[in-house]
């Protein structure tokens, strides 16, 4: 009896933990390991790894297993390429160095619809995860450098709607013409670029030379 209450008490510590936020030690694969999971005949499985992340990607098998689209994308650590789109032996690797913000932006989309959508299975011990697997100084800078980009990026955003952009458009009968914002006219307004605007009236229609049309 006792044995049965002990076995129900580890049970409920065990729920408590995982409410909790607790996760077992995740699995840690070499690279020689990872290669196994391509889902060939005869193969344990199909995994993929991204920023050192490994996820089972099975469930997307037509995408990635042998013959899929993506099916170089398996068994291995091909960041680079979801970045560049290279899936050439040259690009399909897990070196980031020299990717542009926007590059940097859509690997961080990809993490994120791995996470959301295939089961995470460990860590790849290698340029991001060491073989305890802690993150490497690599992964802390492409982190960095992918959080200032999501800076840039909300900021920009910001700025487009605080001050949304002029608009234009042509016609063989009208030729151009040229349009904008209010918010936009007072920008123009406050640093003296106020020959293409009217200060202080509604948005006016402006011809292609720049003149008030209205």
């Amino acid at each position: 009896m006792w044995r049965g209450a002990a076995a129900g008490l580890l049970c409920l510590a065990a729920a408590c933990l995982l409410r909790h936020g607790f996760e077992p030690r995740a699995r840690l694969l070499s690279a020689a390991e990872l290669r196994r999971y391509r889902g060939a005949p005869g193969e344990p499985g199909l995994y993929l790894a991204l920023l050192g992340r490994v996820f089972d990607v099975e469930r997307g098998r037509k995408h990635y297993g042998p013959g899929g689209a993506y099916s170089r994308l398996a068994g291995r650590d091909a960041t680079r390429a979801f970045a560049s789109g290279d899936f050439t032996p040259a690009g399909l690797v897990d070196n980031v160095s020299g990717l542009s913000p926007p590059e940097l932006l859509s690997i961080h989309s990809w993490l994120n619809f791995y996470r959301d959508n295939y089961e995470p299975v460990g860590k790849l011990v290698g340029r991001f995860y060491d073989e305890n697997g802690a993150p490497t100084e690599a992964l802390r800078e492409v982190e960095a450098a992918i959080e200032e980009a999501l800076k840039f990026q909300a900021e920009t955003e910001q700025k487009k709607q605080q001050f949304p952009p002029c608009n234009s458009e042509w016609s063989s009968t009208k030729g151009t013409r040229f349009w904008c914002s209010r918010q936009r006219l007072n920008l123009f307004c406050n640093t003296g670029i106020k020959e293409f605007a009217t200060c202080a009236r509604d948005p006016p229609v402006l011809s292609k030379t720049g003149q008030n049309s209205q």
